[in-house]
């Protein structure tokens, strides 16, 4: 994907860019009184408000359709704020279009679908519309790729990655873990892309939406799309995660935002050493990791002549026990070091393996 145009260059603001509005549009009289108050808040570039809503299960509210387009509008009349809505089809693209949606985006279900994302992508051919999308449900890094190269080639030029997080069965404080990796992953490949955080659908509760708002703020995301709701509690979608404009003014002023660089030549000449250092380390790392594997190696083959199996549980529950307590001693997270260990346990099973299967040659 090249030659990509930024959200905010589009909007002519500097980072971060800050997008909010209710999950559901649901009167015009609520979508308007919060729009009002969002505008008040003085730190907010563009109103969000779904309009088609795709639920899990029927009988939840789905969304006013195309009249809550009217209100959306209107909102944009008493704020001069652009508007932004989601669109899972090419009917909800004609009817944005019509109605004078300024930025479309494109949500978690739908990116998971290369025909609905495909479909979106045809009716928008022709069209110089802002357009953003959301990571699919699952972590797929290439789905999430694969979305926003279909809208480039329909000729979308203005771009943007949201990072909603992604499902999973894991329960933890998070509806939708962060998965930060993946967003830094896409960041990486493609540097000119801006990712813009959804800390409400990554939270599902309103009281961890800004810790999520300056993680990403700290990891160089070039904004938020935060929900907010003049009452959430009562808000027919979503309420847990939503917040009110006011609260919404709180955390925005809060925020510490950081520069992705600076001048400052003894901020360079310091960060040139520690980064010099981390080099020399990674090096020793990656020198001791081959050895671990060649000793891994001959573990297999020593098994292969034994017949013993590669898997051996209590040497594994073993080596999890001293490792983590050694490492929490050294103030190692301890996730940190479940993770690693895991991935260096199924390299050296992977190993072993390959020596396992390996057919010996006849003489």
């Amino acid at each position: 994907m090249k030659g990509i145009n930024t959200i905010s260059g589009w909007l002519k603001i500097d980072k971060p860019i800050i997008i909010s509005g209710p999950c559901s549009a649901e009167t015009e009289e609520q979508t308007i009184a919060t729009a009002k108050q969002i505008a008040a808040t003085g730190k907010v570039h563009a109103l969000r408000a779904g309009i088609w809503k795709p639920r899990t299960r029927p009988g939840q509210y789905e969304g006013a359709g195309d009249i809550g387009l009217q209100w959306l509008a209107a909102a944009k009349k008493e704020t001069g704020l652009p508007i932004t809505t989601e669109v899972a089809n090419a009917a909800h693209v004609e009817a944005s279009l019509k109605a004078g949606v300024d930025i479309l985006w494109v949500g978690a279900r739908t990116t998971v679908n290369p025909f609905s994302v495909q479909e979106v992508a045809d009716s928008l051919k022709g069209v110089d519309i802002p357009v953003m999308v959301k990571n699919p449900v699952n972590p797929d890094l290439e789905l999430w790729i694969g979305a926003l190269e279909r809208l480039h080639k329909a000729g979308i030029k203005t771009m943007a990655a949201i990072h909603r997080g992604f499902s999973s069965f894991e329960k933890g404080p998070f509806r939708n873990l962060p998965m930060w990796d993946l967003a830094i992953e896409l960041k990486t490949r493609f540097p000119e892309l801006e990712i813009i955080c959804d800390p409400s659908h990554i939270s599902g509760n309103r009281d961890l939406i800004a810790f999520v708002s300056q993680k990403a703020l700290d990891l160089d995301m070039a904004g938020l799309m935060i929900e907010s709701h003049i009452n959430p509690d009562a808000a027919w979608s979503d309420a847990k995660q939503q917040v009110t404009p006011a609260v919404l003014g709180k955390i925005l002023s809060d925020l510490v935002v950081r520069q992705a660089s600076t001048d400052n030549k003894t901020f360079k000449d310091t960060l040139s050493i520690l980064r010099e250092q981390i080099d020399t380390l990674d090096d020793e790392i990656m020198q001791k990791m081959s050895a671990r594997m060649k000793i891994s190696e001959k573990i297999g083959q020593y098994k292969k002549d034994n017949n013993v199996t590669i898997l051996q549980v209590n040497r594994w529950e073993e080596i999890v026990k001293t490792r983590v307590a050694l490492c929490k001693a050294m103030g190692m997270d301890e996730g940190f070091t479940r993770d690693l260990l895991r991935l260096i346990h199924h390299e050296s099973i992977q190993v072993q393996t390959k020596v396992m299967n390996q057919v010996e040659e006849r003489v």
